[in-house]
């Protein structure tokens, strides 16, 4: 019989689950892995691509899953390379983001509980904060069930990612390959869509058919399912608008006029005054204000038809009429029928028609906002610029305080599976952009990649340039460089009397540290440089950033920040009758622009 290490072990059981890529670092540790690796070779089987931090493996890991729908894997070495991955587990965990990270840990006789070992570190506490589920493998021929069950587990239910604590002697340790079974994943994970409950699905249909006001809002759970053409599909039956929380842009176009963007005012207006509202794959997060008035209906004046895969995510912070657990993609095709059963296709709705009115006036003066010939550059111009200029097929990601709200409002994602982020998500986290447009550019090299992001994000991955050079991945990167943490910088401006501390730094000639890493790179100072500059990057055929000058004044308060800070005071002493007041005005100024 074959011998043959944990570490080969541990990769044909990945090669089992079809993955692919490995985002990682090496370490000592999970030597015997990457050499197995290695010698199998990423046309057999699977590629090991190193990052040079921790956090862009989770993050680049996370990315792939967005845009392929399948499983990657992010693994660093023990202690402080497991640990440096936690910031980007977070995100992916707030997102729901089915990926395996995989930390290496001390030999089993010197760990839980540990002897003081050298880098010695309890990652089973540690990942447990940041993922759905996690296990320690304690035995060689444990590898083929726990990587199953590891799978079976991230796509699951409400997904996540899950983590395998691996010691170093069960790594390095031989046995027979053929005393284990690795079996196929269809043999050890459900692959189906539960339906929804046949009654809950007609009394749903019932209540859609007789609504005036209908109005669909959708998470991210939209896109975990795959649903986006039953969405599309029942939505232009029912002519009514459909809402996206941030995390699931791109679940319908945002050229579709039944579209419209999240929390601007249309969705506000569509939010508050619907009569019954269908949400799917969303369980009223922060940034959807729990669901709660004046942002929408009071309960006895908007009825609430929740669909969700989770049980625990049913009526969590808002009291539903009907609540239907099942697959988002399956239940839409039950409700469809269900609806066409019931009533004839809807060629117009005044309601609708109302709420498509609030939102051309409040695109109309978006457009106009980035029209700006201003010096220095207006946000919203290079928003504008870099949308027209790399238009609907490509996938980008966005980075950066106030940049992912200048993105949020002047940005569009046509396609499912094209938008990366997770700034304005569940996570607000930073400093991922740049990773998951690597990983774009990996998964679909045939489409255009780029990264709108700030400068202070920005400089919390630039290493990552020197991965973009060496992996030869042309994405385009503009940072909009205001010198500062614009987003705190404008709350401060706007709070706390511009007393402003904490929140500036010194002028980078991003441009330059790009070019040091083998990028190409460019300084723009004047709107009209931005698409010739735009053009000049992708002739380049290198990786490339575009460091543009922005106006600090200008970005300091984007029209969003005030829904920003409404969300941040709400519930605040004193600031709770003030945040509906907050938000309106930013939304105000946009129609009177």
């Amino acid at each position: 019989m074959a011998r043959i290490t944990g570490g080969e072990l541990l990769m044909k059981c990945l090669v089992n689950q079809g993955v692919t890529k490995v985002f990682g670092i090496p370490g000592g540790q999970l030597t015997t892995f990457i050499d197995a690796i290695s010698r199998l070779g990423p046309e057999e089987g699977i590629e090991f691509v190193m990052t040079r931090h921790e956090s862009a493996n989770a993050y680049m890991a996370d990315a792939w899953h967005r845009v392929t729908g399948g499983l990657a894997v992010c693994t660093g070495t023990i202690g402080p390379g497991a640990s440096n991955m936690i910031g980007g587990m977070e995100a992916a965990n707030s997102d729901n983001i089915p990926l395996l990270a995989i930390t290496p840990q001390i030999h089993t006789d010197r760990s839980y509980p540990f002897k003081g070992s050298q880098q010695q570190l309890d990652q089973m506490t540690l990942y447990k904060a940041v993922t759905k589920w996690n296990a320690l493998v304690n035995r060689w021929d444990r590898i083929p069930d726990l990587v199953a069950r590891a799978v079976r587990e991230a796509f699951s239910g409400k997904q996540g990612p899950v983590h395998l604590d691996i010691p170093v002697d069960v790594l390095f340790e031989t046995g027979d390959e053929e005393s284990v079974r690795i079996a196929p994943p269809e043999k050890t994970r459900n692959t189906s869509r539960p339906n929804g409950d046949s009654d809950m699905i007609q009394k749903a249909a019932d209540l859609l058919a007789k609504a005036e006001r209908p109005a669909i809002h959708v998470g991210a759970g939209i896109l975990r399912s795959e649903a986006w053409d039953e969405l599309r599909e029942l939505a232009e039956y029912l002519c009514c608008p459909v809402i996206t929380t941030t995390g699931a842009r791109g679940a319908i176009s945002e050229a579709h006029p039944l579209c419209l963007l999240p929390g601007m005012g249309g969705a506000i207006m569509s939010q508050s005054s619907a009569d019954v509202v269908l949400v799917i794959g969303c369980t009223f997060s922060e940034t959807d204000f729990w669901g709660k008035p004046p942002y929408w209906g009071t309960p006895d004046e908007q009825i609430i038809v929740q669909v969700d895969i989770d049980p625990g995510s049913m009526g969590l912070d808002r009291e539903v009429e009907v609540g239907i657990l099942g697959d988002a993609k399956a239940v839409l095709a039950q409700l469809l029928q269900a609806v066409k059963d019931i009533m004839p296709k809807q060629e117009s709705r005044e309601f609708t028609a109302t709420m498509q009115s609030v939102e051309k006036t409040m695109r109309e003066g978006i457009e106009e906002m980035a029209a700006s010939d201003a010096l220095p550059i207006h946000p919203m111009r290079m928003i504008k610029e870099v949308r027209e200029f790399f238009g609907e097929e490509a996938n980008w990601a966005l980075d950066g305080g106030n940049i992912s709200l200048w993105g949020l409002l002047g940005g569009r994602v046509y396609r499912p599976r094209s938008y990366l982020s997770h700034t304005t998500g569940a996570s607000g986290h930073l400093g991922g952009g740049v990773s998951m447009a690597l990983a774009a550019k990996m998964a679909q090299p045939d489409r255009p990649a780029y990264v709108l992001t700030g400068d202070g994000a920005f400089l919390f991955s630039v290493m990552e340039l020197e991965t973009a050079s060496r992996l030869a991945l042309p994405v385009v990167t503009v940072v909009g460089n205001d010198r500062a943490y614009g987003m705190i910088k404008g709350a401060q401006d706007m709070a706390f009397e511009k007393r402003y501390c904490g929140v500036d730094f010194s002028d980078i000639r991003l441009d330059r540290v790009a070019e040091g890493m083998g990028c190409f790179g460019i300084r723009v100072t004047d709107p009209g440089e931005i698409k010739p500059a735009l053009e000049k990057a992708v002739e380049s055929g290198r990786p490339a950033v575009l460091d543009v000058v922005l106006d600090c004044s200008a970005n300091l308060l984007p029209p969003a920040l005030g829904a920003i800070c409404a969300i941040w005071l709400t519930g605040c002493e004193g600031v709770e009758p003030l945040s509906m007041d907050i938000l309106m005005s930013a939304v105000d100024s946009i129609f009177n622009k």
